[in-house]
């Protein structure tokens, strides 16, 4: 086959035109995001139940959710968040169970549930993690909130148009209601109960089909419709009729009007009132096409509404994929003129030029593939590409310099293309088998760490595959024709100047490695007490460990919680505080930069990601900086001056300072504390917060358990029986006053309104009366004090439960600063000084550490076993080449070289050890093994043809220096632009980089000096003559056919 594309004057270059054509096609489909999907593999299981608190929740909800899904296989872990009103249940899947079978299990198990309350809902079961923010659009106008909802609705409609914007959805709002607001005197005065009221108005709300009647013309179907459709319609229904024809009217003794459920989730943009349409995107959609017909539709929608309503872009995620794609096309770029500019040093411009062509011809081939298998243009597969730079052009490489070297023997080009190729197949097939070894062991990489990892080795394997068949059937076609062309030229006085100049280095290297040889125990001992050195290094933690780089984004929010119960007006003030302090931060900020520091300020009240609740007593400000690649300030230096500004505020219960998303590897601190007793969980996780908070750079202290509101717990008294009343009839009018009772739902317009029977504002918040609630018997309807009939009891509960695997949790979250401290470092003193001892004054609490730790420790886990699994697979291959045990041990001492280059580079650059960075060296182990396999090849083959093996060692450190400094310069310069990269985007890439460039380094370095001395020294122990013989029956030069004629 090489012979055939060599030699036929079309097929190579049809074979790479067609390469091209459908990478080029498949290019635009391909979707852009900043890191690749993380599956989820959870399940949730939302059941609502208006009015019971967490406690109730917990008993009635949770604990019969839990019993059910007991038998579903695959489960991992069940949690349960018993809220105020909600039970939220969330079922985590082992990652090699089939995700469809199990929600299809959870939904049947949970389908047969019986024991749930009447008054709750029907479960709502979900798969988690579908959904990706895009942008946000802001909708201001100076009109009511009302209004403004009903704008945003027809807005949302408009955009849904637009095929290409999948998922949209309204923020800013809660739900919409026709609120039936009764007097507690007028329900008196009529003898009602708000029940009565309920079942009245669900009466005479009617929309049903009355069937079909069929005339000699025509058929009629008949609908009756007496739908309540507005105030004025419900103000109008007649609840009651006297003897003498009098009509008692709802809006006689019922107060009706249009308003939120919750008035306290409100948002402001920028200080004015505003409506949020947020823009998500399903797993498949690619963000920056979504963005960009947002941006169109925002341009033309502009034109059409009025001049004082303004449509505004805030909290664009895309920013982050753009700015990265970005930089990292420009590190590409970088690197390729690097690599050519290398080439051509060596070669000449139109020899390299055609090495050099391999890249993009591969590169487009594995758009094709990597396409078709859903692998997306994101940071990481961006950066593998930048590795396949480098590892790409060592097959080129070896054989380019193998038909040169034939050429200058005195063959024709096409000859010498022929046999150059042929000479080193087999070599290079090793090669690219050996590389295929170690990046297959890393397609098993665990945990969400490495779903997003593993991108890298499916990239990598993908081009070089491609790679080799454009280095045997394009490459040689290709550089004969350059060869025919060069033998018409002189060479220039500067390849003469610098063939001269190479020649007198390698001179240089030959006499070094012969001293080497004589004193090899020195100098190998030398090498393994560096490489014991480096181990030790990070064994001990002198150099630290991070599972992930933390990530720069462009948007910070500032949570607020205040103690449950806080007004409205107080915590509009606290935001106002914060606001004020955040003005005089970017003040400071903008004196740095040539743009404003923050762009627009959102205000969301009632909400916080980290409370998992809604109230008044919440809020969160979210701030658009200026893009990480216009800034030149951190985030977290922004948020450290913001915080610092801010000072103390003893009325805020929690404020956090953080981006709005959180990475692959998890919260930096998740502790997660387990027991039966809220009161002993509470005190331990308050003792751990003040121990964690003594370490320097622990910051965002929280937990998941806080107090909730004061309560009035109920029980029936004896004497209630013999009253005619029971505890659910109580209950249900309780409930009916203060919860309201939901009579049904109505749609108006684009909106669906809910329809409440409660009691005003003003019977219903007189709790100092709580005790002579009048209680409305339901036969004789005469009204009987609440406190006559049943014990109340003040009491205060918890706002939130939670439970994992069937036990109630406290888990208590936290950042740490890496500029100040490192994770490991924090949570390995904590467990060795501070765990045992809270163990001990709390027996009954398990203590477990998630988060950043047990993702990276998962990742960390199955990294090591692919690493020994491709080690194992490269040991086998060359053992099978070799003929022997011995030599594949002599080829593989170059990966732990490569390991003193990656502790080295990391010292030097002042960096901590993390994923990124073990991934690189895990891929270095199948790139440096390379330049050791075909050393050895060569002193076999000149130990075959009679040269002693001290001889032998020393010429194949000369024979290859070529090729081992060519291998590696170009695969040191694709990743050496993003070493340097000062983005603060490039920071969770850059380990990775350093362990590449300084990895490859260094073991080019030790490799041209210690595979000799090693060879030699297992020579002196007699290990290597078994796999000696015949040496000339192995190493023959190929017999080939007659030679062949230049066209």
């Amino acid at each position: 086959m090489i012979r055939f594309f060599a030699t036929h004057p079309t097929a190579a270059n049809l074979l790479m035109g067609f390469f091209m054509f459908i990478g080029v096609m498949t290019l635009p489909q391909i979707k852009r995001e900043t890191f690749p999907e993380i599956k989820s593999y959870e399940v949730e299981v939302k059941v609502a139940y208006p009015g019971a608190t967490p406690t109730d929740i917990e008993l009635s909800v949770c604990k019969p959710l839990e019993e059910a899904v007991e038998g579903v296989s695959f489960m991992e872990e069940v949690r349960c968040e018993a809220r105020n009103s909600m039970g939220l249940m969330t079922l985590k899947m082992l990652e090699d169970g089939d995700f469809d079978d199990f929600i299809d299990d959870v939904k049947s198990a949970v389908d047969e549930i019986s024991s749930l309350p009447d008054q709750s809902e029907e479960p709502v079961v979900k798969e988690l993690g579908r959904t990706q923010n895009v942008v946000t659009i802001a909708l201001t106008a100076d009109l009511p909130r009302s209004e403004l909802k009903t704008l945003a609705e027809e807005v949302k409609q408009r955009i849904l148009r637009n095929p290409d914007i999948p998922l949209v959805d309204i923020q800013g709002f809660s739900d919409r209601q026709f609120q039936i607001q009764a007097p507690e005197s007028n329900l008196r005065q009529y003898g009602l109960s708000l029940q009565d009221i309920a079942n009245l108005v669900a009466k005479q709300d009617v929309d049903l089909p009355a069937g079909d009647v069929k005339t000699d013309y025509r058929d009629y179907q008949i609908r009756f419709s007496d739908e309540k459709r507005t105030v004025t319609d419900l103000e109008n229904l007649v609840v009651l009729r006297g003897g003498n024809g009098a009509e008692v009217r709802l809006g006689d003794i019922a107060k009706i009007v249009d308003e939120f459920e919750l008035e306290e989730n409100k948002s402001t943009f920028d200080g004015k009132p505003a409506a949020f349409l947020k823009i998500s995107k399903n797993t498949r959609d690619d963000s920056l096409r979504i963005l960009q017909e947002v941006e169109t539709f925002i341009a033309e929608e502009s034109q059409r509404l009025p001049p004082e309503v303004t449509l505004s872009l805030t909290q664009d995620y895309t920013s982050v994929v753009k700015d990265r794609i970005s930089m990292l096309s420009s590190n590409a770029w970088q690197g390729l003129v690097l690599v050519f500019a290398v080439m051509w040093l060596f070669f000449g411009a139109r020899y390299a030029f055609w090495v050099v062509m391999g890249l993009p011809v591969s590169f487009l081939a594995s758009a094709f593939v990597l396409g078709h298998m859903g692998v997306s243009i994101n940071m990481l597969s961006m950066v593998a590409l930048l590795l396949a730079l480098g590892i790409l052009m060592d097959d080129a490489i070896v054989i380019s310099e193998s038909i040169g070297t034939e050429m200058r023997k005195g063959k024709r080009p096409l000859q010498a293309a022929v046999d150059g190729t042929l000479m080193v197949a087999k070599g290079v097939f090793s090669s690219f088998l050996t590389t295929l070894c170690m990046f297959t062991g890393l397609l098993f990489l665990e945990g969400d760490i490495g779903q997003v990892l593993v991108v890298v080795p499916i990239v990598l394997i993908s081009v070089i595959t491609l790679s080799l068949i454009e280095a045997f059937f394009i490459l040689p076609h290709h550089l004969q024709h350059s060869l025919a062309h060069a033998e018409k030229q002189q060479d220039s006085r500067f390849r003469v100047g610098f063939e001269q100049r190479f020649e007198k280095i390698r001179q240089g290297l030959d006499r070094r490695v012969s001293v080497l040889i004589k004193h090899r125990y020195g100098f190998v001992g030398a090498v393994i007490a560096t490489f014991i050195l480096c181990v030790s290094l990070l064994a001990s933690g002198v150099i630290k460990f991070s599972a992930f780089p933390d990530l720069e984004g462009d948007i910070v929010q500032a949570r607020l919680i205040m103690p449950t119960g806080t007004s409205q007006a107080r915590t509009e003030a606290m935001v106002a505080h914060y606001s004020q302090a955040l003005e005089q931060t970017a003040s400071e900020f903008n004196k740095e930069q040539d743009e404003p520091a923050i762009g627009s300020v959102t205000v969301n009240y009632g909400q916080n990601a980290d409370a998992f609740e809604t109230g008044p007593h919440l809020a969160t400000i979210s701030v658009d900086l200026l893009t990480a690649e216009r800034r030149n300030f951190s985030l977290q230096a922004f948020t450290s001056r913001w915080r610092e500004l801010a000072g103390e505020t003893p009325d805020v219960w929690s404020v956090l300072f953080k981006e709005p998303t959180i990475g692959p590897g998890g919260r930096a601190i998740e502790i997660r504390l387990r027991g039966d007793d809220l009161e002993s969980l509470s005190l331990a996780s308050h003792e751990l917060q003040n121990w964690l908070a003594g370490y320097p750079g622990v910051i965002n202290l929280l937990d998941d358990l806080r107090p909730g509101k004061p309560e009035f717990t109920l029980h029936l008294k004896s004497g209630a029986y013999d009253l005619g009343l029971d505890a659910q009839t109580i209950a249900a009018q309780l409930r009916a006053a203060f919860q309201g009772v939901t009579v049904l739902e109505s749609s108006v317009g684009l909106e669906t309104y809910e329809v409440v029977v409660r009691l005003d504002d003003e019977s219903r918040d007189e709790l100092a009366d709580f005790d002579n609630f009048p209680i409305v018997h339901p036969a004789s309807k005469a009204l009987i004090p609440l406190s006559n009939v049943a014990e109340i009891i003040p009491s205060r509960s918890y706002s939130r439960i939670n439970r994992v695997d069937n036990q109630r949790t406290v888990t208590v979250y936290g950042d740490v600063d890496i500029s100040l401290n490192n994770t490991k470092a924090v949570i390995g003193d904590m467990q060795k000084h501070f765990l045992p001892q809270l163990q001990q004054r709390y027996p009954d609490i398990q203590l477990s550490i998630q988060g950043e730790i047990k993702e990276g420790a998962a990742t960390q886990g199955s990294m090591k076993l692919g690493f020994l699994m491709g080690l194992a697979g490269i040991f086998i291959l060359l053992s099978f080449q070799f003929k022997s045990y011995v030599e594949p041990v002599i080829v593989m001492l170059n990966i732990p070289m490569a390991f003193i280059g990656v502790i080295v580079g990391h010292v030097v650059m002042g960096m901590d050890i993390t994923m990124p960075s073990l991934l690189g060296f895990v891929s270095l182990a199948g790139i440096v093994v390379n330049d050791s396999i075909l050393l050895v090849e060569f002193v076999k083959m000149r130990v075959g043809q009679g040269m002693n093996v001290h001889d032998a060692a020393a010429k194949a450190s000369h024979d290859r220096f070529r090729a081992v400094l060519l291998t590696s310069l170009t695969t040191m310069a694709g990743m050496t632009p993003l070493l340097f990269e000062t983005s603060l985007q490039a920071q969770i890439l850059i380990p990775l980089a350093t362990s590449i460039v300084f990895g490859v380094g260094a073991s080019t370095l030790l490799v041209l000096f210690v595979i000799p001395c090693v060879y030699t020294i297992l020579e002196d122990f007699g290990l290597t003559r078994a796999v000696v013989g015949e040496p000339e029956e192995e190493f023959a030069p190929a017999q080939h056919p007659p030679p062949l004629t230049q066209e």
